[in-house]
């Protein structure tokens, strides 16, 4: 992944320096927790799919670009910001999360304040394009945690109905990264298409080893409690298959997490051990593997770069990440 980042480091470095001062504010507690939020850093996997898609092409970055780039990971903020209230989180990137220091609240407003810059930003640049895209994909985000919702403590969400809210909740975004990048970029239809389709295999993926990585990583590398998805009263893909497929008293112990909220009665360890020996966990990576080798089939439709071999290595870090 270093040389990925390595070749656009220079334009990561102009996102950074736009994403302080777009943050800032006049107002001191938006202000304050502006600087909060982006010292907690992140993957800045979104503003990096964008970048780089802007570059197939050969054309210089120009600060339109980093403003958009500014945008994506804007939005990504903002839900996060807004699931840690609905999620009751208190932890996010190993530090308290915002609800924890500031209150419901003053959190709800800064990730309406969160979306509302977003958008003003992008308005700027005068592209009824991208912002149509922008304004679609987060209609989509917010109806995918709404159907999240719907399904908390449903012990029998189907497999077609958690595909359907990981893809409005990650992998719309991802796309409409990729496929700004290349609208920027100047792409053709067909190659937009390749990149929109690329970031929505890539999106998937990405997801998929979150979800498997909520069991089987420790804290320190999630930034948050481990195992927190089904505590929560979301079942993942590992899960919905032990549901399917495992022994009544497989059942019974996912029953007996949602039901109490905690993993008093059966440990996460219990539970892991059971998604390991069933193969279910590895059943997920594997799904996870299949959409990253369909996100780089997609990048068979543009010509061959130094930047199309970085988002080729993106695919494959995804399905192999530990953190």
């Amino acid at each position: 992944m270093a040389e990925i980042f390595a070749l656009i480091r220079d334009e990561l470095a102009a996102f950074e320096q736009e994403f302080a001062r777009q943050i800032a504010s006049d107002v001191p507690l938006i202000a304050e927790i502006g600087r909060y939020v982006k010292d907690g850093g992140g993957k800045r996997i979104r503003p990096t799919l964008l970048l780089l898609s802007a570059k197939l092409w050969g054309h210089p970055v120009t600060p339109a670009t980093i403003r958009l780039a500014v945008v994506v990971e804007f939005i990504h903020t903002a839900t996060l910001v807004h699931d840690d209230i609905i999620d009751g989180a208190h932890v996010r990137r190993g530090r308290p999360s915002v609800n924890a220091r500031w209150g419901n609240q003053i959190t709800v407003l800064m990730g309406d304040w969160l979306y509302m810059r977003a958008f003003e930003m992008a308005l700027e640049e005068r592209s009824f394009e991208i912002l149509d895209l922008l304004t679609r994909i987060t209609r989509k985000m917010t109806e995918g945690e709404l159907i999240q919702l719907g399904h908390i403590g449903d012990l029998f969400i189907t497999r077609e109905r958690y595909f359907e809210i990981l893809r409005r909740k990650t992998a719309y975004l991802f796309s409409a990264c990729a496929e700004i990048g290349g609208i920027l970029g100047g792409a053709s239809p067909a190659e937009k298409l390749a990149l929109r389709e690329y970031g929505m295999n890539l999106g998937t993926a990405f997801q998929l080893i979150d979800d498997v990585l909520d069991f089987v990583a420790d804290e320190e590398s999630l930034g948050k409690p481990a195992g927190s998805d089904l505590r929560e009263g979301k079942l993942t893909l590992p899960l919905i298959l032990l549901v399917e497929r495992g022994e009544p008293r497989h059942l019974e112990m996912v029953r007996a997490v949602l039901h109490d909220g905690d993993y008093t009665r059966v440990t996460r360890q219990e539970l892991v051990a059971v998604l390991e020996a069933e193969g279910f966990l590895e059943r997920a990576r594997e799904e996870a593997r299949a959409y990253a080798r369909r996100a780089s089939a997609c990048l068979r439709a543009l010509a061959p770069s130094p930047y199309r071999d970085a988002l080729d290595r993106i695919a494959y870090f995804t399905v192999e990440r530990t953190r």
